[in-house]
């Protein structure tokens, strides 16, 4: 009766703690249907998804390790893991309606980690959350942990950083898409006696774990970007050679 995109939706939904009464009312699906597919005994189509390259018995790289690179910073902004019920881990991205350009990226980024696994938009209140099952998940994030990221430890294993340093541009656009932004600030100068307003760029990067920030901050001397902590918990970049630079490669959210 229910196609598998709807099932898919409706456990997607279960799994962000919805009640099943609150899931049957938000899609009109039967109580009863959804019960069944929380106690079926065949796994979803989406569950199965061929090995990921870290569990092999030679694990290697992920297979595109740009696109994982960029991934591992939407991760690391806004990203989180869960164990479903069903043996397998549901990988969420919050991405706001306001950056469409953004939840596409995230969206074709993710698939190309588990190119076997749909990948589906649940949307919520302004934003969407790029939602995609699989077991491999934890092996590919091994920064997958209980809590709050800010309240525990984040550092990147040996094959990440070498990811991360052969694309540092790619995590630094992750970052940036996920807890970052560039603004144009502006202030005024008395220029022949005449108050003028002066406008200059910057990017911001504002992140509650000092771990992602010392990510943050080492990958972009790395780069060559010159940053200022303000506050403890906020990257500015405003020299105008080092805007010049993220601009080049990183861009504001579109």
């Amino acid at each position: 009766m229910y196609n598998l995109d709807t099932r898919k939706h409706a456990l997607a939904l279960l799994d962000q703690g919805f009640s099943q009464n609150s899931v049957s009312k938000q899609t009109g699906i039967s109580r009863a249907a959804i019960r069944s597919w929380l106690v079926q005994i065949e796994p979803l189509e989406y569950a199965r998804g061929r090995e990921c390259p870290r569990c092999g018995d030679a694990p290697r790289p992920p297979d595109d390790p740009a696109a994982y690179s960029y991934l591992l910073g939407l991760y690391l902004g806004d990203g989180c893991i869960s164990a479903t019920r069903r043996g397998v881990y549901s990988l969420r991205i919050a991405c706001a309606d306001a950056w469409p350009g953004l939840i596409n990226a995230c969206v074709d980024a993710v698939q190309i980690a588990r190119p076997t696994n749909k990948v589906c938009l649940v949307p919520s209140q302004g934003c969407q959350y790029v939602t995609c099952f699989s077991k491999h998940w934890p092996c590919l994030f091994p920064q997958h942990g209980s809590g709050k990221k800010h309240h525990r430890e984040i550092a990147l294993a040996t094959w990440q950083q070498e990811v991360v340093d052969a694309h540092p541009w790619e995590f630094i656009r992750g970052l940036i898409h996920s807890d970052g932004c560039r603004i144009t600030n502006w202030t005024t100068r008395v220029v022949g006696g005449e108050q003028r307003r002066y406008e200059y760029p910057r990017y911001f990067f504002t992140n509650l774990s000092t771990d992602i920030l010392g990510l943050f901050t080492n990958t972009l001397d790395q780069v060559g970007v010159q940053w200022k902590n303000t506050n403890g918990k906020n990257i500015s970049v405003a020299r105008r050679a080092s805007v010049a630079l993220m601009d080049a490669h990183v861009g504001p959210k579109y």
